[in-house]
């Protein structure tokens, strides 16, 4: 038998059940890869259990707090294990979609307009009662509001005019402690995903999404035939190498290292937009990463173990 790899899933986040999803497939993955497998959920024995278990690295298939913001790889580095995906600082940058924006703007990376809001911001601040100059501030109608720190597109909400805007804020607030409120670009949604695995970056094909209903929400993502995909996204080939140029930067700028998907959106004049970094991207049988993967030729217990084996190498 090959080393042993825990395989750390589920946890508390909102997305613990399509990380329970990610983290079986990749279970059988190692496993039929002939590794010795050790499927663990995120608990408070977690630590300990480690520490008995004392895997040769660790693959961490969780999505969402605790498991993309730079939490969890805190305490594996504290443990010594070696784990799969980017370190602590390029989690913690690209979970803060705040954060990662101001980044994308400093750099010259195209990214929606938006503005911030907190939750002191209105307790304390008063926020409130200067919502009506936000569509100036980002251009105008439509808007989304999601949370600053979420995945999975949990808590979006499209807003076409002024009335909808506080209860979008307070519905993005419920998740967390800050709201982006952000243009709403009308174009081509793309996942672009790289992978990092020692001979040099890989951009894989970019994959389009075409929601049914119109909004790539958590429902659109996970739910089967919700969704249809493109698989090189159908683009022009200019276009296509600039955002494959993009995702590259943003995969760069943020420091991350083995894997990233970096989703975009093409407007109607061509121009990407980029709008956040996934630093777990799932791997579910709905998921983005895997599809783009499959696309050049790297099945899905191939790419599990390429990027396992990042983490047992050693290789940064």
């Amino acid at each position: 038998m090959k080393e042993k790899i825990a395989v750390l899933m589920g946890g508390r986040s909102l997305e613990r059940e399509v990380s329970l999803r990610s983290g079986t497939r990749v279970c059988d993955a190692l496993s039929e890869r002939g590794y010795r497998e050790v499927p663990l959920d995120v608990t408070p024995e977690l630590v300990a259990t480690l520490r008995s278990e004392r895997p040769d690295a660790a693959y961490i298939a969780l999505h969402g707090k605790d498991g993309e913001d730079g939490a969890v790889q805190e305490v594996l580095e504290f443990l010594g294990i070696p784990y799969t995906g980017p370190g602590v600082v390029a989690s913690t940058l690209a979970w803060d979609k705040a954060v990662s924006k101001r980044l994308f703007r400093e750099h010259g990376i195209p990214t929606p307009a938006w503005v911030t809001f907190s939750t002191a911001a209105f307790k304390q601040m008063g926020a409130a009662t200067a919502l009506d100059l936000v569509p100036d501030a980002v251009g105008g109608f439509p808007l989304v509001v999601k949370p600053s720190e979420q995945g999975s597109a949990l808590g979006l909400t499209r807003v076409t005019e002024a009335s909808e805007l506080p209860n979008a804020l307070m519905n993005a607030l419920s998740y967390g402690d800050k709201a982006i409120v952000e243009r709403w670009i009308e174009g081509t949604e793309l996942a672009v995903s790289v992978l990092d695995l020692g001979d040099g970056l890989q951009v894989l094909p970019p994959v389009e999404m075409v929601a049914k209903s119109g909004l790539f929400d958590f429902s659109a993502m996970y739910t089967p035939g919700e969704t249809d995909y493109y698989v090189p996204a159908r683009l022009t080939p200019e276009i296509e190498a600039e955002v494959r140029r993009l995702a590259e930067q943003v995969h760069t700028l943020l420091g991350c290292r083995h894997v990233s998907r970096v989703d975009m959106v093409v407007a109607a004049d061509g121009t990407p937009y980029v709008l956040e970094c996934n630093t777990s991207p799932g791997m579910t049988e709905t998921s983005l990463l895997p599809m783009a993967a499959e696309a050049v030729g790297i099945g899905f217990q191939e790419l599990v173990e390429k990027l396992a084996r990042m983490a047992l190498d050693g290789l940064e």
